[in-house]
This record gives C-alpha cells, structure tokens and sequence, in this order.
C-alpha cells in the first residue's frame, strides 16, 4: 500500500527523524492561509507540492515555490486538479522552501534474495534511484542489516562515508539511517525512501550560519500483508488514488493483479495461479491478470471475482481452473452460472473443477453448457484457441 509524502513523513517524525514542518491543503484558502504560517514563522520562501501517488511531480509542474502567501495561492491554483501521469491533483503539501546546499538519497527495501533489509545511499540525491542505477551504478552504496541485530551504528557510519559525508554531519546521517531502518520495521514496510536527504543551510537571529541534514521528502511502501498487526495505517490508504478494481478486490479478500493479456484468469492459490499463467503462455496466450480467490471461496466471492476479470475490457476469454480442497466445487459452479447471468457481456468461458464436489460442478455445469476441460493443459489450450477466435 502506498501512502502520501505528508502521511510518509509523519511515520519518519515518529521515529525521530529530522523533517521540516509541511501543512496539508485541499483548497486554495487553505493553500494560503497554510502558506501565512510558514511566513509568519520566518520563512522567505514556501515551497507547494503536488499530493500523489506516482514520481516526477517536479518534471510535470507539481512542485513551485512562491514568495508570499497569495502567490502560493496563486501556485496552488496551477496545482490542484492538475493532471500528473493519469491522476488528479487534489491536495498539495506546505512547507518553508530550504536552502539547499547538497543532496543525497537514502533508501531501505527488502531484498529477498538475503531475506535482510538493505539500506541504499547514494550522493546523487535529488534524481530519480532507478535514473542513476542506469547511468552511475558505482554511485550507489549499500549495506546490509543483521536480522537479528538489525543495522549496525559501524555500518550506517560506512554507509555515510561512502557518500562523501564527513564530521559534524557525520553522526545525524548514522541516526537518520538507523531511524530509516526503524521506521521499516514498526510500520511493515516494504521500501522507505528519502529523496531528497539534503544538507540545508539554516541562519540564526545573529547572522550565523549552519548546515544540517534534513529529510525534505518521503516515500514509504507498506506491506498488505503486515496491516493486520497495523489497523491505524488503513487510515492512510488513499482512496482518491486507488483503482476501484482494487479496492472491490480488497473488500472481497480476493489477491487480484492486473495484467496485460487478453484471458481473464480465476484460480484458487497461489502457486496454482501462477502455473496457469505460465501454461496460458505456453499455448500462445496472455493472461489479463493474476487473481486468486484464496481457500473456502464461496458463490458471492466467484461472482465478484467474475465481476473483476469483466471490468477489463481487453478480456476475450475465460479460464477458471479450482482444486477443490476446502473450496466446494458445486459452490463454484452455482457462482459461476449466476455471475454469467448477471454479466453485462458475452465472453467464452472454460472451467475445470477437481477435488471436491467436483462431479456436482460438473453436472451443473454441463447443465448450464458450460465449456469445460479435465486437465489443466486442456483448460489452457481451450482457452487460448477461444481468445484468438474472439479477436479475429
């Protein structure tokens, strides 16, 4: 589940990290009058940044900066209800602009091939990681966090090194890492990112000057599957941005990944799900998504699933392949027939029902003229051949 800069950013101040106070706006007199308290406080200049869910917001004119409270208005006007890679802008972060004198990237993701936690740094802040993975690999450093002991202060301080940070911003960077990493970890996160991590440039009331690091924005991925242990991070799903194929997916506790292909696929596990996709290649076809409607599946989950596959309108066909172990056959097969009633259009179906039930499956189904198969490679090819006739 992603979640927005502001909510990103208030999951790192938890862990006592270093970030600069923002305000959420929603509307251009809340854009304004968040942008007068950043100025009474101080502040020369304020930054106002796009809310969404995808990169290169700076690229597509989501991120200005403006002098006074009605020029970020006038900014924000620009902003919301923008259009950035297919979503609507419908809120935009405040916040005092930095004088930024570098910037760095700080990352940690789960690498499942160590099954640890890595942290990434990089001195290329500022630049998109995957950009600079392709053109400067060398660039990027990384360091491995002990599952039982987690990261180590000697590795986070290696980590700052190998970016060219030095004392007095030294120990910060060895603190903010090891928050990053504890932030990962409180939350179920599957990535937190800080790109920017940037050494700003602060003036006293007495002219001097000094440098800090500070982490001007946030990224945090959490993990589906950890939200159980989490209730109070459901909060901060954005329902703005999320495809309703998803959020009908989650209400009905169906595992659900759009694909590109052209055959809808309704499977019963995982595993199982991904060995008729594979087979749905091998014969020549493409599967239109990944969607598994997990153990004990009953009527009202198949047709909301059939529901799911239908919502794509590149689907010529059908392949519904479940082992009935705790799962019912008949149960399919009763939610099979009424989803095809209800269904707005007409698309070639093959099923193939085994374990439970399955001889019931199969007299409702021939009953109700289903196209069926015994064996999955027969599933497959048929429905292959079905979707190569639609699309002639």
């Amino acid at each position: 589940m992603k979640i927005q800069e502001a909510d990103a950013k208030s999951l790192l101040l938890a862990q006592g990290l270093p970030v600069p106070p923002w305000k959420v706006a929603r509307t251009l007199a809340e854009v304004e009058a968040a942008a007068r308290i950043f100025f009474d406080g101080g502040a020369e200049r304020v930054v106002v940044k796009a809310q969404v869910l995808v990169g290169g917001r700076g690229k597509a004119g989501g991120v200005k900066l403006a002098g006074s409270p009605v020029e970020a208005a006038e900014v924000g006007s620009k902003i919301l209800g923008m259009d950035i890679k297919g979503i609507t802008v419908r809120k935009v972060l405040v916040g005092a602009a930095a004088e930024i004198v570098k910037e760095y990237y700080l990352g940690a993701i789960i690498d499942r091939a160590s099954r640890r936690i890595v942290l990434m740094a990089s001195s290329e802040g500022g630049v998109e990681i995957e950009e600079v993975a392709r053109q400067n690999p060398g660039a990027i450093h990384r360091v491995s966090a002990d599952p039982e002991l987690g990261l180590l202060a000697f590795q986070a301080r290696a980590l700052g090194l190998a970016i060219g940070l030095r004392d007095p911003l030294l120990n910060p960077f060895v603190a903010i890492a090891e928050g990053l990493y504890e932030a990962m970890k409180a939350n179920d996160a599957d990535l937190v990112e800080v790109n920017p991590l940037a050494i700003v440039a602060e003036t006293a009331a007495d002219g001097a000057t000094t440098h800090r690091l500070v982490c001007l924005d946030a990224k945090l991925t959490l993990d589906d599957s950890g939200l159980a242990r989490h209730p109070e991070l459901e909060a901060l799903r954005d329902l703005d941005e999320e495809d309703p194929t998803d959020a009908q997916a989650r209400r009905l506790g169906i595992n659900f990944i759009h694909l590109d292909g052209t055959i809808g696929c309704m499977v019963n596990g995982a595993g199982l799900a991904m060995t008729t996709m594979d087979l749905v290649k091998h014969y020549g076809g493409e599967p239109a998504n990944f969607l598994d409607v997990g153990g004990g599946a009953r009527r009202e989950t198949v047709r909301g699933a059939m529901e799911l596959i239908l919502a794509d309108p590149k689907v010529n066909a059908i392949l519904v392949n479940i082992f009935g172990g705790i799962t019912r056959g008949d149960e399919v097969a009763a939610g099979l027939i009424e989803a095809r009633a209800r269904q707005s259009r007409e698309v070639p179906m093959v099923v193939r029902i085994v374990g439970t039930n399955a001889a019931e499956a199969a007299r409702l189904l021939t009953e109700a003229r289903f196209e069926t198969a015994t064996s999955l490679d027969q599933a497959a090819e048929k429905a292959v051949a079905l979707a190569k006739g639609a699309a002639r």
